[in-house]
């Protein structure tokens, strides 16, 4: 089977994690890279063996052989990075939080759909194998409904005010950075909810270094929510039902092990399945499906998930009075 070739746009930390799953991957072709820095791509591609290297984005995108652009950008930078190579009729899988605001993703998803190319935000936790089985014993009524669920990720993270984390023309902050996986996990879950209550700690530079949500249904299920910089906490995820719960292991939003526990707090299976690479080739692996089978979305990160969260988001900034510069 012919390889689908790949472009890669941004060449930090994140982006050479997710190219060393692609060259670990046979089905895909480490094609072309592109940074606006001629030196830092030129040994990017060295090192990786990348056929071309661009020293602009827009080489990249209007390079015709390339199948799908990976986009590993800074935030607040994602947008203009997607709208381009959509225009330039590239397939994109961009990093998360995929844009600033639901109403950037939504001009995105339209374009998308008008050039009839797949686009998906590269939210590595919802094509992890352990995911997957917490999703299946879920739909096999392994748990019964859904009552409660508690996710958090938080870690400690110096403050430094030239890293991207703490900077707001970065699209910087907690929320877009880490609490956007627990938000996930409850909505792909729970679906949108409809009630949200939020807050967060603002620094004087605007930025959220810690936030916690609570969402809540009219079935009477809630959610509880929490992300930051400021605290290490436990970072695993539970969810519980009226016949048992599932608890996704330490570091949730990446872990290989899930753990399932009937009403009477028994573990009654254990999953375990270690990564082949480093965890990235899962989704790489789904895009490569949805691509050999003419798929314009993923079934395991639709975009109408997406949309919920950054919807859940912007409630959530609304109320806090947290502003991007680029909005």
């Amino acid at each position: 089977m012919e390889k689908i070739k790949w472009g890669v746009i941004g060449t930090g930390r994140i982006a050479r994690a997710f190219t060393a799953a692609l060259a670990g991957t046979p089905a895909a072709e480490l094609y072309a890279v592109g940074s606006r820095t001629t030196g830092k791509t030129v040994s990017f591609a060295e090192e990786y063996g990348f056929t071309k290297a661009y020293s602009s984005y827009d080489e990249l995108f209007s390079d015709e052989n390339v199948d799908v652009v990976y986009i590993a950008t800074p935030m607040a930078a994602h947008y203009e990075n997607c709208i381009t190579a959509l225009k330039n009729g590239r397939n994109v899988l961009c990093e998360k939080t995929v844009t600033l605001n639901a109403e950037q993703l939504r001009m995105l998803l339209a374009l998308a759909k008008k050039k009839e190319l797949f686009f998906m935000e590269a939210m590595w936790t919802k094509c992890r194998p352990a995911y997957l089985k917490m999703k299946e014993w879920i739909s096999a009524g392994r748990i019964g409904d859904i009552r409660y669920i508690k996710a958090d990720f938080s870690n400690l993270v110096p403050y430094n005010a030239n890293d991207r984390l703490f900077r707001p023309d970065c699209g910087g902050g907690a929320l877009l950075d880490v609490t956007v996986y627990p938000l996930t996990l409850a909505v792909d879950i729970l679906g949108k909810p409809d009630e949200i209550i939020s807050s967060a700690h603002i620094n004087e530079d605007g930025i959220d270094l810690s936030d916690t949500f609570i969402l809540r249904y009219k079935n009477g299920s809630f959610a509880s929510v929490d992300g930051g910089f400021e605290l290490p906490l436990k970072n695993n995820a539970v969810i519980s039902g009226t016949e048992g719960s599932v608890i996704l292991g330490d570091g949730f939003f990446m872990t290989n092990t899930a753990a399932l526990y009937d009403k009477n707090a028994n573990i009654t299976e254990n999953f375990e399945q270690p990564e082949r690479i480093n965890g990235y080739e899962y989704e790489i692996d789904e895009v490569h499906r949805c691509l050999r089978n003419g798929l314009k979305e993923s079934p395991l990160v639709p975009h109408s998930g997406t949309l919920d969260v950054l919807d859940i988001m912007d409630h959530a900034r609304k109320e806090w009075g947290m502003r991007f510069p680029q909005e």
